[in-house]
């Protein structure tokens, strides 16, 4: 539910008032009353794959053609996963920088008078008309890991503000539990309390813009105006925390993770709380910006990611680089395994009503043409299932790819950053 609509600051000033009243039919949002909602999961891999071994070649249904050695592992769920050939995301530039623009699209140095600056991120568009009836409108996870280890490239994570703020992700499966599942320890009054102080803080820096403003230049107020959309996000999370404060968390469907995960069980791991997150109706949206070096140190391989994506003709790495894709695609396959067994609150299959998406902005290497691009889950049930669909058009623009997936989800999208148009090769 929202209280954006209805005057936010005066509910925000009323202090316990607000904490006190009932659930009132007129600030919920229609969503909540959905029985069978969407959702949608977008994961992005830092480095790209091994071109030879990864990539299908042929046009056609896997039934048909088959699996490549290296998303063999998606063996068990060849009927139900999609990969569209030829997409190129034409605002990405940085040969290492696998999602910094992966859901934006935009073209992050290339905005005149501004060294980098990027656009609101699918996930967000998406959040507003499918997530503002649970708790979290939106859940954004990562992992720690810099260029040359994770490949992802600037920002904290798959999601940016509107306004092209990188959002904080998430880093480790013990602060995502207590995100999902964790009990408040502190009483209503502390509660209370907690949130004037910050509400007074707020009240404050608001005063203090409004009067640095007028006596600033033009450029400086757009700085300016673009710090203070921090602050007005801020206000949003007090109000969501306001609004839920009454509504205890969930119970746990999955045991509390502990202290120490290496790469791979951290991933493993939050991978089981993304299915948590959707079966409590927690989130309906989520990002997930996965790492890469510390995974392949989990599972043994111990070579830089960056010079392992660079396999050339070195045998040892070109064998690395192999057995990564079927690591990725084997953890795959099994969060699609946690998606068809679990069910929702309304008795429905997680995998039936989601969109889980996997991809990248690199293709291989230093490549940025034909980046990998996967979708499965039944969110999308008009669209073609269980083939490999290479476009007639090299270079076509990602944006069109998002566009199409969103519009099959049911989300009223006309275009999103760079689109043309809907891709009608998907439609079944």
């Amino acid at each position: 539910m929202s209280i954006e609509r209805h005057n936010r600051r005066a509910f925000l000033k009323a202090g316990s008032t607000v904490l006190a009243l009932p659930l009132l039919d007129s600030l919920c949002d229609a969503k909540a009353a959905e029985a069978n909602p969407k959702r949608m999961l977008f994961i992005g891999g830092g480095f790209g794959f091994t071109i030879d071994t990864f990539f299908p070649t042929e046009a056609g249904r896997f039934a048909d053609i088959g699996l490549t050695p290296g998303m063999a592992p998606l063996e068990r769920h060849r009927d139900d996963i999609t990969m569209v050939s030829n997409l190129t995301n034409l605002g990405a530039t940085n040969p290492h920088g696998g999602s910094t623009s992966y859901l934006t699209g935009a073209n992050v140095n290339n905005t005149p008078g501004k060294k980098f600056h990027n656009s609101i991120s699918l996930d967000q568009v998406v959040a507003r008309q499918i997530g503002q009836a649970t708790r979290f409108p939106s859940l954004t996870l990562s992992a720690e890991g810099g260029p040359s280890t994770d490949g992802h490239g600037q920002g904290l994570s798959l999601a940016w503000s509107d306004q092209g703020h990188p959002i904080p992700g998430i880093l480790n499966p013990v602060d995502l539990y207590g995100r999902l599942f964790g009990q408040a320890k502190e009483s209503p009054e502390e509660r209370e309390f907690r949130l004037a102080q910050k509400r007074s803080i707020l009240d404050g820096v608001t005063s203090d813009f409004n009067s640095a403003k007028r006596k600033l230049s033009r450029n400086d107020q757009d700085k300016l105006e673009d710090y203070f959309q921090s602050v007005r996000q801020i206000e949003q999370n007090i109000s969501r925390e306001v609004n839920w404060a009454q509504t205890p968390k969930p119970k746990a469907p999955v045991r509390e993770p502990g202290e120490g995960l290496d790469g791979l069980q951290a991933l493993k791991t939050m991978h089981s709380l993304i299915v948590a997150a959707f079966q409590t109706d927690s989130t309906r949206v989520i990002t997930y910006r996965q790492p890469v070096g510390s995974v392949l140190q989990g599972h043994g391989i111990n070579l830089n990611p960056h010079s392992l994506s660079h396999y050339g003709l070195d045998p040892k790495r070109r064998e690395a680089s192999e057995a990564k894709d079927q690591l990725f695609m084997g953890l795959l396959a099994s969060l699609i395994d946690q998606f068809k067994s679990k069910h929702d609150l309304n008795g429905q299959h997680l995998f039936e009503s989601s969109l889980i998406s996997y991809g990248s902005n690199i293709r291989s290497g230093h490549g940025l043409r034909g980046c990998p691009s996967i979708y499965t889950g039944g969110a999308t049930a008009n669209l073609k299932k269980g083939e490999h669909i290479i476009l007639p058009e090299e270079d076509t623009p990602l944006a069109n790819y998002w566009l199409t997936l969103m519009n099959a989800a049911g989300i009223s999208l006309d275009r999103f950053s760079h689109s043309t148009g809907k891709l009608r090769e998907l439609f079944a």
